[in-house]
């Protein structure tokens, strides 16, 4: 493969470690839900959901630090609590649990019909125990099926997406929602709602991958290692783009023939079968399962290694296996139960996720200066706390009106202009003490 070429095969490796079948649940489902209004919905939705993943995976490039390290300039505690805090919410704690409630919603239940929690709860069994079987036993089994299946899905569905263009199911509705009432709150809806994805706390912890990958290249020089990286994520990116509009407008098109569903699943499902048939959901069904299936054995074998690495008296085994037991429980809450708990945890981990991305890309502005790093950080951490308990309904009315009030609060950034004063006040005291850089920068002129 040629140096120049190869971050096309990168980008499309990068495209297959964040593409699952959760991401396509959530497009859909704001489609139905924002109507005539999802072009602004579906934007603000592109700029979490492909934007913030694309500028993690820069961010990594561009420090040439894994996520601990990133993190280990506010402080080291700081470093592994931002790897154990995204690790447990990619993992055991939402992401894993997801795949297995998307696979029963999208696999069996269209097959053989609603059969209660007893059914999740046997198939959750049965799906965690191959997950963990997978996951600590050596086996190529996964490496093969996922080459073989991404290309599969991404065949089947855009073969959706031109049906959908040749003949739309219906006529887009008026939004469903009170947050879709018009564009502006339709932006800020969708801007929230890319989170559910994950994808921009997941880029974090990709991004050494896709660095290790273009070092594996021949590329020594750094400026052309973040270049490459972040040429590869615009590639991972564009695809995820390309899926999320169009999944989108069939979801706002699926109104009248197919009502108003509680999820993605069902919405996708129904798109199936009605371009293709009884043969489009069993086709779907057998692909998102083993879909998700190798994502969950990915993500177990990944999140065991990051903690076997935290915590080494530990083994992976253990941690697989303790994960693998966590995500079988949670997993019988159902899919809709599961994205309604993630929402509070994700609004609070993605100021501090952006804000430690800016805090990387401006780096060499301020030297690496810890007291930059922390007070920024530290400012951020209020606003986004608050974001958090509000997703709950616990946040206090007087803060809340005074966040309400805030620049950029009506497209759920409150937490922006809080973060922006504290890094200024942090770089005035850096400029103030005398310009004292990290030990990274200590022995550069």
């Amino acid at each position: 493969m040629k140096q120049n070429n190869a971050f096309v095969a990168i980008g499309l490796m990068l495209f297959a470690l964040f593409f699952g079948a959760g991401n396509l649940i959530f497009p859909p489902f704001l489609g139905q839900q924002a109507g005539t209004d999802i072009v602004p919905a579906i934007l603000g939705f592109l700029i979490t959901g492909c934007g913030l993943p694309l500028l993690g995976v820069a961010s990594v490039g561009w420090s040439g630090k894994n996520l601990q390290g990133m993190g280990g300039r506010v402080a080291p505690w700081y470093g592994v609590f931002m790897v154990a805090a995204i690790s447990l919410t990619i993992g055991p704690c939402f992401a894993i649990p997801r795949t297995c409630s998307t696979s029963y919603e999208m696999s069996i239940v269209p097959l053989l019909g609603q059969l209660g929690q007893t059914g999740l709860f046997v198939y959750s069994l049965v799906f965690f125990a191959l997950t963990w079987w997978l996951a600590v036993s050596p086996s190529k089994l996964v490496d093969r099926v996922g080459k073989l299946l991404t290309p599969i899905m991404l065949v089947l569905l855009f073969a959706l997406f031109a049906a959908y263009v040749i003949a739309p199911m219906g006529e887009w509705q008026p939004p469903a929602a009170a947050k879709y009432a018009d564009g502006l709150s339709s932006f800020s809806s969708g801007f929230i709602e890319g989170y559910n994805t994950m994808d921009g706390l997941a880029g974090l912890l990709f991004g050494i991958l896709v660095v290790e990958a273009v070092r594996a290249t021949g590329r020594t020089d750094p400026h052309a290692i973040a270049r490459d990286t972040l040429k590869s994520g615009v590639v991972a990116m564009f695809f995820m783009c390309v899926i999320y509009v169009f999944l989108g407008f069939i979801g706002a098109s699926s109104v009248v023939p197919l009502g108003m569903q509680e999820n993605g699943a069902p919405i996708l499902v129904g798109s199936m079968n009605w371009y293709f048939g009884a043969a489009g959901p069993a086709i779907l069904s057998v692909i998102v399962l083993l879909a998700c299936l190798t994502t969950s054995i990915g993500l177990v074998a990944s999140v065991a290694a990051l903690f076997h690495a935290l915590v080494p008296k530990v083994s992976a085994y253990a941690f697989a296996t303790v994960f693998s037991v966590i995500s079988c429980g949670i997993a019988n809450f159902g899919l809709t139960t599961i994205i309604s708990a993630a929402v509070p945890v994700l609004v609070f981990l993605y100021p501090l996720t952006v804000a430690l991305i800016i805090l990387t890309f401006l780096n060499g502005t301020f030297r690496g200066s810890p007291l930059v790093h922390r007070t920024a950080t530290l400012f951020t951490f209020f606003p986004a706390l608050y974001d958090g308990l509000k997703a709950l309904g616990a946040a206090p009315a007087s803060v809340s009106a005074v966040m309400d009030a805030l620049p950029l609060a009506q497209y759920g950034l409150a937490w922006f202009p809080i973060f922006a004063a504290g890094f200024l006040i942090g770089w005035g005291l850096y400029l103030a003490g005398g310009r004292r850089p990290s030990d990274e920068f200590a022995e550069k002129p």
